[in-house]
Order: structure tokens, then C-alpha cells, then sequence
């Protein structure tokens, strides 16, 4: 028996929802390779970059996902709105990263995806990350698993801190936050190995897959993480903010598990930064 997530929300909504925002992500995919060698590229902020390819990519997902469901918001990291919460009564919306990574995009560096999150009734309830590079679909609906194009996911089963892949995230101008570089030597020291691959969503993606264990990161927007939430919550993992408190994802801490390490991880943080 399966029992309906949301109050009022059938099965077969979530369904919908997901296969348009698959729908979404992959027109965008394709949109962006076509233009790997023609786009035009501009600076936002110190070292924040944005090409056409983003504009683009957000405009053809706004208009599926309009399209399809007329009635629901959008919001984007492009459309200049800012990230505030819509609340719980809110119409459903859409959170789309047009490129979760676009200096990797600029860079030809196959480290980039689109990522859309519908986010109502106060919490995230579908989630979709595409990588155009590797044709991996990544989906979830909340209580109904998640899968990596048809193949069902799970997080990883790694207990110990020794033995773990972790994942972070910088912000494009480190200039002031050497506590980054801290919590870098920190875990350098106690894990398997660090890594920053430049997207969150991938990050997310690859927590709920197993093929890292943990991610964490201070300085995340929402239109970050909005796709990557429910695939890490339905594959088995966990993810709050880093002292362990109730996650939002309209605030910029993140810590995401494979669920078994988490406890640990959050002990981490508490406990600071330690040398050596």
C-alpha cells in the first residue's frame, strides 16, 4: 500500500510532475550541448559567471514546465527574483538551476547538469538533475523512490569517517572565508578523500547514487540544492543543516549523508575544525 506523501496530492500528481520536469531538463540538455561551441559569456559577480546558454536553457524549461502546468510558479536563478520562501500556501513552484555549474560549462569541464526541484506545501516533493555529459537522468518523488534514469538508487553504506568520499562546495569569491580552507585540511585529514566538483547538484546526485557519502557546503542558494533533496532523502540518505537542525532549503548550510554517517558528521562540526 502506498500511502500519499501530501496532503491532497495523489500518486499520480507526483508522477506528472516528475516525467515534466524530466521532460524539462532534457530539452534544456540538449539545448546546451547544441551550443557547447557557440555562446557568449559574461561576469555576474567576482568570478560568478553566466553565458546566453543559461538564459536559454531556463527560458525552454520555464516554458515545458508553463506549458504543462499553468497554474504553478517558477522560480529561477536567472529571472533576477532573489530566493525567498513562497510559503507553505503557496502554488506549487519550480526551482530550476538552468546549469548547476557553468563555469565547468564555460570550461568544456563535462561537470555541469540542470537541476529542478518543485517545492509546495512547504517542502521539496519532486527533484530532477540532468547530466548532459554522462545522458544520466536523475529523479525522485517523494515517497516514491529515486532512480537514476530506470534504475532504482541507494546511498552508500560507509560507517566510517576514514573510509568516505566527501564532497563540498566554495563560493565563487573565497576572499574573507578561510574557515572553507579549515574545514578542507580538516576533512582532508580524517577521510578517504575531498573533492569539489563545482556542482551541488551533481554532489547531491552522487550522495544519493553512493558514489560519495557526504556533502556539505555553507554557502548554497536554493535553485543549488532544490533538485538534489528528495533524491537524497527517497535513496536512503539524510540531509540538515550542519549543527544537525531541521533543513531549509531557502538557507544556505547544507550537510547531506548516506544516512549512516550523519550523526558523525554533524559530532564533526560540532566539535570545530581541528588541526592536524
Amino acid at each position: 500500500m502506498i500511502v500519499l506523501p501530501l496532503e491532497g496530492t495523489h500518486m499520480s500528481d507526483l508522477l506528472k510532475w516528475k516525467k515534466g520536469a524530466c521532460e524539462a531538463a532534457k530539452i534544456a540538455s540538449n539545448l546546451l550541448l547544441s551550443m557547447r561551441q557557440n555562446f557568449s559569456v559574461r561576469e555576474k559577480g567576482l568570478y560568478d559567471l553566466v553565458t546566453d546558454a543559461d538564459t536559454a536553457s531556463q527560458k525552454v524549461i520555464y516554458e515545458h514546465l508553463k506549458n504543462l502546468f499553468p497554474d504553478h510558479d517558477f522560480l529561477g536563478e536567472e529571472d533576477g527574483k532573489g530566493e525567498k520562501d513562497p510559503g507553505p500556501n503557496a502554488p506549487p513552484t519550480w526551482i530550476v538551476d538552468p546549469i548547476d555549474g557553468t563555469t565547468n560549462y564555460v570550461h568544456d569541464l563535462p561537470l555541469y547538469a540542470i537541476s529542478i526541484g518543485l517545492y509546495y506545501q512547504g517542502e521539496m516533493v519532486v527533484g530532477v538533475v540532468h547530466d548532459p555529459s554522462r545522458n544520466e537522468m536523475f529523479h525522485a518523488a517523494k515517497g516514491l523512490g529515486a532512480f537514476v534514469n530506470d534504475t532504482p538508487l541507494k546511498t552508500s553504506s560507509i560507517t566510517s569517517l576514514g573510509k568516505a568520499m566527501i564532497t563540498t562546495g566554495f563560493p565563487y569569491n573565497v576572499r574573507g572565508m578561510e574557515h572553507l580552507f579549515s574545514w578542507w585540511k580538516h576533512f582532508s585529514h580524517r577521510s578517504q578523500a575531498v573533492r569539489r566538483i563545482g556542482s551541488t547538484a551533481l554532489n547531491l546526485a552522487y550522495i544519493a547514487s553512493g558514489r560519495c557519502d557526504v556533502f556539505y557546503a555553507f554557502d548554497n542558494h536554493v535553485w543549488d540544492v532544490a533538485g538534489g533533496i528528495v533524491l537524497v532523502n527517497e535513496a536512503g540518505g539524510k540531509i540538515t543543516r550542519v549543527d544537525g537542525s531541521p533543513y531549509c532549503p531557502f538557507q544556505p548550510e547544507s550537510l547531506a549523508t548516506n544516512g549512516h554517517m550523519h550523526d558523525l558528521l554533524v559530532a564533526e562540526f560540532r566539535n570545530g575544525p581541528q588541526e592536524g
